[in-house]
């Protein structure tokens, strides 16, 4: 994986915590308690998602600088 793409998987899933933690909080009142399980679901799962991109991201950049230290062509 390339450096690009690595860092493009973290800055994604850090910006995807930043969005759904936002709208958690930003959720009006008033609403049906359905309404707030749904969306409850959303987010966790999004951030699941974020932090397995992350991860991803992660993983793939330490794997970059690694294989560039060595020489290694692919």
């Amino acid at each position: 994986m390339s450096r690009k793409i690595a860092g493009f998987l973290i800055i994604l899933g850090a910006f995807m915590i930043f969005e759904w933690v936002n709208l958690g909080f930003n959720l009006a009142d008033g609403h049906p308690t359905a309404f707030y399980v749904v969306h409850g679901i959303l987010i966790a799962v999004n951030i699941v998602l974020a932090v397995v991109l992350g991860v991803i991201g992660w993983r793939g950049l330490r794997g970059a600088s690694v294989k560039g230290r060595r020489g290694d062509a692919g």
